[in-house]
């Protein structure tokens, strides 16, 4: 009984490293935390020229020293720092549709006479930044942000938008879930509820339509999937679909149990997503480079594979540390688990889910 609470402890704890840093900053280097001891792995990090900024680096390697012991009492803001110095790197979409890449995921942008339409707002401390990059894009004014989903990397500036101006949109359950308070075990994090200007000023619960800069938008909910708040925005004129977290490309996702998502609602999403897609289409994921239908189709059955592997395992009876031993996605590692989980740890998300 000890050994096996001892194991959840450290498999707790490793997560809230990994995820943390690594995934909700969109970037590759927590990668192999899972596969080395929490010390060793933190060396490994630290040795790549540019991964992590002075200040993340030294709170990481200190919670990384700690071992299984109890996570900085800072653990967030050292979490919004690292990603905050990640650089946001630019790639043009369309004429008036530019994706901005870093701090937090994927941020779209519609621009033109019409004002500067955002998608998600990357982390606090990133903001800087992103006004920078919002500002050359002309004088026109940040008029609407749209936020795919509820977790921080996605709306962590939301009350700055506000305060410049701007409207906030978003489904109606991610107003509500920034209205609660949350405690994200898998992250080691709790979260209060978010104030008053950083909640959506207007919200929909199946689709909305909107035109703007020449462009037609559509919005639609994606039923629970990375969590019971997805939505997709799809520049219908330019074919470009931004997919929040329904899609992590060329990686393993995280899926957020806490707030009702699961491995069925991924393939799900990424299912609907297909239907609205060409071979032309830009397919931009919530967390990975740019992407098109053959990565998001190859998303979707790997999502398959894994979710019949670890069922079909659990079904005849076997725990989650017996699944994990199995090995059942040692094909799968050399596409998928260079990203932000190895297999091992993809397991135990696709396990609670199920």
């Amino acid at each position: 009984m000890n050994t096996e609470r001892e194991h959840q402890k450290n498999l707790i704890t490793r997560r809230a490293l990994l995820e943390g840093g690594g995934l909700l900053a969109g970037s590759a280097v927590f990668a192999h935390i899972f596969s080395s001891p929490l010390t060793a792995g933190a060396n490994a990090l630290f040795a790549r020229p540019g991964a992590l900024s002075a200040r993340a680096a030294a709170a990481l390697a200190g919670y990384a020293q700690q071992g299984a012991g109890a996570a900085p009492a800072n653990q967030l803001a050292a979490m919004r720092a690292q990603m905050g110095a990640t650089p946001i790197t630019s790639t043009k979409l369309a004429e008036n549709l530019t994706l901005l890449a870093g701090p937090g995921g994927n941020v779209v942008v519609l621009h033109g006479p019409d004002g500067k339409i955002v998608v998600d707002s990357f982390v606090q401390p990133a903001w800087p930044k992103l006004k920078e990059n919002l500002d050359a894009m002309g004088n026109q004014p940040i008029k609407l942000l749209i936020d795919t989903h509820w977790h921080f990397d996605h709306t962590d500036n939301n009350a700055r938008f506000h305060d410049a101006g701007a409207m906030i949109l978003a489904h109606e359950n991610t107003k509500k879930r920034m209205s609660e308070s949350h405690d994200l075990k898998p992250l080691g994090m709790h979260f209060d509820p978010s104030p008053a200007n950083a909640l959506p000023t207007q919200t929909f619960k199946e689709r909305h339509a909107m035109k703007a800069n020449g462009e037609d938008l559509e919005l639609g909910y994606i039923p629970p999937a990375h969590t019971d708040t997805d939505i997709y925005v799809h520049y219908q004129k330019a074919n470009v679909l931004h997919c929040g977290d329904v899609f992590f490309n060329g990686m393993y996702p995280f899926i957020d149990a806490e707030t009702r998502g699961s491995i069925t609602g991924q393939i799900a999403g990424a299912d609907k997503l297909l239907k609205m897609a060409d071979n032309n289409t830009k397919i931009v994921p919530g967390h990975g480079p740019l992407g098109d239908k053959a990565a998001l189709t190859k998303y979707r059955d790997m999502l398959i594979a894994a979710r019949e592997r670890v069922q079909k395992l659990k079904s005849s009876g076997k725990s989650e540390q017996e699944i994990v031993a199995a090995k059942p996605f040692a094909d799968l590692e050399p596409a998928w688990g260079k990203g932000l989980f190895n297999g091992d740890a993809f397991v135990g998300i696709v396990y609670s889910t199920l």
